[in-house]
């Protein structure tokens, strides 16, 4: 599966990342204005096509009149412990649910996956748990809470001392290399990519639940 997740815009992310900052974040200044805080904590998003599940009555069906239940993963936060060597990240969702028939009380079980990917495509861990929600009788609607977490080792989410020097090095007018982007060169976005990790959270989906969610 390919990871790709919704981002915040540009202005939001900055802002998010500046009233998390910490001793031991990045904080990048090239004298024109530019600045940003990369912190050691993991990012944590839903990948796209994961955040929704419908299940059918039949399972060989796509019909609207067919549909079961349908669930959607909202309300995402984050939490992160980077006191020690191991940094644990945690994020919390909702789960918000419905059915077609209302009749009877029920209780509905679907499986989320947590996965820790490092430099945007390779997969650390990877764990599945499950979210249960129950329907009164009568209610087309239920919700439930769920959590996932994750260890980063810090060494390995913290940017070797010779890379954050060449991005902060202040560059003053004049200087040979001073239009020159640092987060341009080859060395510096590779080291970058190995140090950033995300957790992502999401419905564990079976490839034709996948497929469904990709083409409606």
């Amino acid at each position: 599966m390919t990871f790709r997740f919704r981002q915040l815009p540009a202005i939001a992310l900055g802002l998010g990342l500046a009233a998390c900052a910490s001793e031991g974040d990045l904080v990048v200044d090239q004298g024109v204005g530019i600045t940003a805080v990369r912190s050691v904590c993991p990012a944590v998003g839903v990948p796209d096509y994961t955040g929704d599940v419908t299940v059918f009555r039949d399972p060989q069906s796509r019909l609207a009149s067919d549909i079961d239940v349908t669930a959607t993963i909202t309300n995402v936060r984050s939490t992160c412990n980077e006191t020690g060597d191991r940094i644990y990240s945690e994020a919390g969702f909702d789960v918000q649910a419905r059915r077609s028939d209302t009749r009877g009380a029920r209780q509905v079980t679907l499986p989320y996956f947590s996965t820790v990917l490092r430099g945007g495509s390779s997969v650390v861990t990877k764990r599945v748990g499950t979210v249960t929600f129950a329907f009164a009788d009568g209610e087309a609607r239920a919700s439930a809470r769920a959590t996932a977490g994750a260890f980063v080792d810090r060494a390995q989410a913290t940017l070797p001392a010779e890379i954050r020097e060449q991005i902060t090095r202040r560059r003053r007018a004049g200087d040979p290399d001073a239009a020159l982007d640092p987060l341009a060169d080859p060395t510096v976005r590779a080291a970058i990519e190995r140090a950033t990790f995300e957790l992502l959270v999401g419905f564990q989906l079976t490839e034709e639940q996948l497929a469904y969610n990709a083409t409606r």
